[in-house]
Formats: C-alpha cells, structure tokens, sequence
C-alpha cells in the first residue's frame, strides 16, 4: 500500500479519467453515479480543475477506494470476518497453563507487538515538501464541492488527529472540514466524538488546540478514523492489529501530534477555543443537508506533502456509497466487541438505506421474557451504538439478516403491538427529525417469538383501498401495498399534506380491519414503486415518540415535518444532483444515466 493508485491499478480494477473535470459538483458528480453501480470501481481523476479561479491542478482526485467488497476486502488484506476473530480470541485470552499452553501463547503475543504505533526520528515522505505559514493557501488543493447548496468546499476524507490536553490520549477521528479562504478550516467535530471532548479541555484550560489533517496514505486508516472504538484508545492501534505492523508515524512540524509518515497531504494548524464560524449547510451521508452551525475554526500554521501527492476524496449523499462497504467491514469486526455486553447476540447487520444509525437489524437467542428489551437498552447504552434509533431483533431461527425479502416477511410474521418499546435517548448530530437536537425517540420490536395468530380480516386490492381512504380523506393521493401475502402486510400511503398526519390515521378507524401497519409519507418526492428509497425515507424522517401510532393500528408518519407536527426547527432538503452537470457529463460519454437510473436512487 505504499503506492495506493498503483495497487488499485493492481488489485481494484481503477478507473481512470483523464479529461479535465472542474472539483466543483462535475468530480463528485461522476463519482456519485460511479458508487451506485453494480461493480463500482474507484476512480482516479487525474486532471482535476478549478474553473471558477481557472486553476488546472498536477495533483489528482482519486475516490470511491472503497468501492466494493472485494476491493475492500483486499484493502484489509483479509476478510473482516478473520479480523473479528483474532479480536475475539484476544478478548477470550486466559493466563495459560502449562509450559506446552504458554509455548502455543507466543505467537499471538510476539504479534501484539505490531499494534503500537512506531514512532520514527526526523521527517516521514509526508513531510517532503514544506509549505510555510506565509504561503499558505488551500486553493492549491483540490478540495470538492459535491452539491449545489453546499455551503462551499469540503475536505471530505480528512484524517483529523487531536490530543488531549495533558497528551496522555491521541485520537484520530474522520470529520469534513470546510474550507474557509486561503488557510483556515471548520472543524466538524461533533459534540458526542472523543474530538470534541479534548476540545472541551482546551477551552476550560483557555489554551489553543493543535490539530492535525492528514489525507491519503494508506486507506486502511481512513477506516480506522471511523470505527467505533472504545473512548480512549488510539485508533491506530486498530490499524496495527489489522495490518500486523506498526503504524509508522511521525511527529508533525509544528505541534506535539505524531501522524502516520505516509500520507500524502499533512495540514497543521491550531483551534482557538473562543472563536467559531458558521459551518455548512453540506449535503451529508443521511442523504440530507446538514443545516448552518457554529464549529470551531482551524488556523493552518503550515502544509505539508509528498512530492508526488494524491488527494483522497469520498462522496456523500443518499445510499448507497462507498460508506456501505467501509460499514460492511466496521460490523464484521466489532461484533466480538458487542457480545460482551449482550452475551446472546448472533448478529446484527446494519442496511445501507437505513445509513447505519437509523436502523440496526440483530440476532439473538432468548432465554427468558424480555430478553429482546434487555438487548435494546444495552445497544442504546454503549458507545456509537447509542445512536442506533429503530432496532429490530429476530430470533436464532430467523433467515440471514442480509436477506432481505425473507427477514422482512419473518418480521412482519411476527410484529405485535404489545412486543414494540418506544423510549427516548440521545440521537446523532446529524438527524433532523427530532424535535430538539441530539435527544429523540427510539424504537425497539421484539420479533423473537412464534407468529403472531391473525392478519388483516380481509385484504382490498390497492385500487379498492385507495378509494376507501379517499372517501374518508382526499389528501391521500397514491397507495401500493406490500408483503400482503404475510400477517401485517405493509400499506404506504402518499399525501398531500395539509395538517398533522395523527389527524388522518385517526380518520381511517374505520379500515383497521384491513390495515395492519400503514406507512404514510409525502407525495412529492417519493415513488411507492420503489421499497429501497422509501425505508431510506422512512427512518430518516421519524422520530419514535411523535411519528408513531399503535391505535387503531401500526402507523407511521414518514413525512417531512412543519408547524402542523409541532416542528419548530428547520427541516433540511435533499441532496440532489444538478441537472445541468449530469447532462453535461452525459453528453461527453463521461456518465450514463437516463430516467430509471436517476428515479431508483431519488438523483434528482
């Protein structure tokens, strides 16, 4: 992995653009529809360019690295699978007995010598070329605007390094950092990440915090930035136990933060405890724009790089992205981590469409009445796991939790009012739905058990039930049902939403002996003919307590919230691609795309 564009070249099937392609929207454009296509390949740009300061730039874009999951699979040199258990056989590690059991100890433990990172003396190839404060200016980067309403460009693969205060713990996180004029970055750490907390340090103590930004080197520690590890340790660490080598790392040149001597691009500089600036809005990996807010603002004291860089990139927006593989290999391997605190767990699996905190979907053996709930508390009480907003467990019996259509009848089987707990729990920085910021509802349904004993009493065509709802009320505009053949079959209804949606369920009493779970959601920007847009839609727009209804049957309002909902925060846009741009890059044989390819992922 010393030469990251060569091994893709090797390894990942890399594609390679040689036209001249501006960084803002046509780069992250080609990406964006690159990532959603069966067989995604990474993509290096190699003439990247800034039209708006015609600036044409030497150093190339290279995104999408995690393309898929064989090359993903290939990037950790193994299957995360491997990786799970070599942790688990480690948290499982007992003093040995006897000198044969001590000599068969010896080959793990000499290997744990590769987990910690290897400080080396004088300066790493990162570190080749100096540029000093003076001459500081980001412009000669070739940092991406992905979306139309971005609030500027975005260093979006961005290794943040920070300590703490009294430099007892380093931490490397991967936050987006917004570019600001020629030498100053918003910081958007957020306010639950190990980042923030040192951040908080500093400010008590009233001191500067040095900061370090690496991009590039080897991709595997982009990965590491962002696994959940346990508060404390240095990510790095992960980096060592994957690779079985230490992390070569050295310090930077103007602060005490040591960074991994390989990367390409190395950004140095201090946070001003007193100052912030508003950052964004940026279209996200939700699939929405995150709204303006004040972050912490970065002064660069120097840059720093190899003489021959490439600038990492990744793009975000609505499912799926290359995020899917990176979180495909973070549950693989940090299932051995979650047994302990919930010792009966099988599996989990988080769906890409449901980007991975809105919905996690787990396995378990049950043991006694509750064991379900006991599981829910414990996942919304650890860690990044704490984010989790609807949880769904099956029982041992249950299919794969990667298929789909089957777990999906085998749930809704199973799904009883009586076995759904909704609760309230701190919620990510990045979800709208709720409320207020950071505290929401959660959903947890216990699907454990023996099928439920009766479905719907009669079951209407979607056409014969449409026109019962819009007897009762004209606003419901379209109507496809789902799994009609299982005990709950899914109704999604979309409206034309002129006042609170409870006011509707409750109107449709009188067909709850047709409906067992009713999904509503908006018109505008929705497709019924299309599941894997509507769960996305769905999980993003609900928050537990308000959204959902278990009287006169299961009904869930997955529609964008305003002053009817009692919604008194701003409610964000989609990410959307821009037209002009994908029409443009049509028309040079650069993308192919035409109305069902744009409609399956909700493009436009």
């Amino acid at each position: 992995m010393q030469d990251v564009v060569q091994w893709l070249k090797e390894h990942g099937n890399l594609k390679i653009i040689d036209v001249p392609l501006d960084i803002e929207l046509e780069i992250p454009h080609v990406a964006y529809l690159e990532v959603k296509r069966e067989g995604s390949r990474p993509i290096l740009f190699t003439k990247p360019v800034y039209r708006a300061k015609g600036i044409e730039y030497e150093m190339p874009v290279l995104m999408n690295i995690f393309a898929n999951r064989e090359v993903t699979e290939k990037i950790f040199g193994k299957h995360p699978d491997e990786v799970a258990q070599g942790i688990d056989d480690l948290l499982k590690l007992k003093p040995p007995k006897g000198l044969k059991a001590k000599l068969a100890m010896l080959p793990k433990l000499f290997s744990l010598k590769n987990v910690f990172p290897k400080r080396i003396k004088g300066k790493g190839a990162c570190q080749e070329v100096v540029i000093p404060k003076a001459e500081v200016d980001l412009d000669t980067l070739p940092v991406l605007k992905t979306w139309e309403e971005d609030g500027g460009r975005f260093i979006t693969m961005g290794q943040v390094y920070t300590r703490s205060l009294d430099g007892s713990m380093q931490n490397l996180g991967m936050y987006r950092l917004q570019q600001y004029g020629k030498n100053r970055l918003g910081m958007h750490w957020q306010i639950h990440k190990d980042a923030s907390h040192f951040f908080d340090q500093y400010q008590k103590a009233g001191k500067k915090m040095p900061v370090t930004v690496a991009i590039g080197g080897d991709p595997l520690y982009i990965w590491c930035g962002q696994a959940p590890m346990p508060h404390g340790m240095f990510e790095l660490l992960l980096y060592g136990f994957v690779r079985n080598q230490n992390a070569r790392i050295v310090k930077s040149l103007t602060n005490e933060i040591y960074i991994p001597a390989d990367v390409d691009v190395v950004i140095e500089g201090f946070v001003d405890p007193e100052l912030t600036e508003i950052e964004g809005p940026f279209g996200d990996h939700t699939g929405y724009y995150t709204l303006k807010e004040p972050f912490p603002v970065m002064d660069i004291e120097t840059i720093t790089m190899k003489k021959n860089p490439v600038f990492q990139a990744t793009v975000v927006g609505k499912p799926p992205l290359e995020d899917k593989y990176m979180g495909w290999a973070t549950e693989r391997i940090f299932l051995p981590m979650l047994k302990p605190m919930a010792p009966d767990l099988i599996d989990y699996y988080m769906p890409e469409n449901g980007v991975f905190h809105n919905l996690i979907l787990a396995k378990m053996k049950t043991l006694y009445k509750g064991h379900a709930q006991q599981f829910m508390h414990a996942f919304w009480g650890v860690g990044q796991m704490s984010f989790v907003k609807h949880a769904i467990f099956v029982g041992e019996d249950a299919p794969a939790l990667e298929d789909h259509e089957a777990l999906t009848e085998h749930i809704l089987n199973r799904l009883d009012r009586e076995k759904i707990l909704i609760t309230q729990g701190i919620v990510d920085h990045l979800d709208h739905s709720s409320p207020e910021q950071l505290v929401g509802g959660k959903l947890g349904i216990d699907a454990t058990e023996e099928e439920v004993a009766t479905g719907v009493e009669r079951l209407h065509t979607d056409a014969e039930l449409l026109a019962m709802m819009q007897q009762i009320d004209a606003q419901v505009k379209g109507l496809k049902q789902y799994m009609i053949h299982t005990k709950s079959p899914i109704c999604v209804i979309t409206v034309d939403k002129q006042q609170s949606q409870k006011y509707l369920i409750s109107t449709l009493h009188s067909l709850s002996p047709y409906i067992k779970l009713l999904i509503i959601v908006d018109e505008e920007g929705n497709d019924l003919e299309n599941p894997y847009m509507l769960l996305w839609r769905v999980v993003n727009n609900i928050d537990a307590q308000r959204d959902i209804a278990l009287e006169p049957f299961i009904a869930v309002d997955g529609t964008n919230k305003n002053k009817h909902d009692g919604y008194d925060r701003e409610w964000p846009g989609d990410t959307l691609c821009t037209r002009e741009v994908l029409e443009s890059l049509r028309e040079r044989e650069l993308v192919e795309w035409d109305e069902e390819f744009v409609n399956k992922w909700g493009l436009m």
